[in-house]
């Protein structure tokens, strides 16, 4: 398996392709990781350092990589979090350069755009770029649940409420949806819920809430399900094996007290989750 992961990256931490690139290369698949930035750390610490690439930069990695005539084995693309329109259309650019060279694989877009508290904390006109553009080209996107809402504009408040705003952003592109983190009417206050779309069917998968709150899980949980679905063919078996690895992670990190994920030290989460959890047609 080859996936072309197009992120972020941080020497200290993992968050971006720091948080992606290991897990996938620990369940045997091969990564061709495109930094967008190389920071020192994640912002979430209010200061760092290092450098914003280009698009133009970035185009001419994919370029050398196109050079080696690689580019009909590429099985997927993933891509998330954007920082400007410029780095979309690169990456956008690589999807339509993968794609006429593997009419077979995949782009997961993860559409990092905010989250509920902070609200929105990318560039303006980025939402109006993913929601336009990049949500339309993919196969599958991986929205939280302040994803779903300002994507769709709609409110998610109900189960119900949550697969009409996926059934709609299915209309616009992405046959396959994950909802990475989902707080309904109908979810217990210590327990989170997952949900998955594909096909005109829904599976729900429900995990008890930790107490943590860390930057690039989304990245992680982003490239587990589309390894998963790549693997099996099917979004309840990536649910599954997604979920079950991400919250094994997020439970040795919880317990480590550790303000960075564990990515390293819980690396048999991915390969063989402690816990296993079961969707359920919702």
């Amino acid at each position: 398996m080859n996936i072309l992961s197009i992120q972020s990256w941080v020497a200290y931490g993992h968050v971006g392709n720091a948080s992606a690139m290991f897990p996938l290369q620990r369940l045997g698949a091969e990564v061709w990781a495109v930094n967008t930035v190389q920071f020192s750390n994640h912002t979430g610490y209010g200061s760092w350092t290092g450098s914003v690439y280009t698009g133009q930069q970035i185009g001419e990695v994919i370029d050398g990589i196109a050079a080696r005539g690689v580019l009909p084995s590429a099985d997927a693309v993933l891509s998330g979090y954007m920082g400007d329109a410029a780095i979309g259309t690169a990456i956008l650019d690589a999807v339509a350069r993968v794609k006429a060279a593997n009419p077979a694989a995949l782009y997961c877009c993860d559409p990092v755009l905010g989250d509920i508290g902070p609200g929105v904390f990318v560039r303006p006109g980025i939402p109006e770029f993913m929601a336009r553009q990049a949500v339309p080209r993919a196969d599958i996107v991986t929205p939280n649940q302040f994803e779903l809402d300002l994507l769709t504009g709609r409110s998610s408040t109900t189960l119900a409420d949550a697969k009409a705003a996926v059934t709609a952003l299915q209309a616009t592109g992405p046959r396959t949806v994950l909802v990475t983190s989902l707080h309904t009417e109908a979810t217990p206050a210590d327990s989170i819920d997952l949900l998955a779309a594909e096909g005109g069917a829904f599976w729900l998968l429900r995990t008890p809430k930790l107490p943590v709150s860390l930057n690039g899980a989304g990245d992680a949980i982003a490239a587990l399900f589309l390894y998963h679905r790549l693997r099996t063919g099917s979004a309840a078996a990536a649910l599954e094996g997604a979920g079950s690895s991400i919250f094994g992670l997020m439970r040795r990190t919880a317990e480590a007290g550790s303000r960075e994920i564990l990515t390293v030290a819980a690396q048999d989460e991915f390969v063989t989750p402690s816990q296993l959890f079961t969707a359920v047609a919702c």
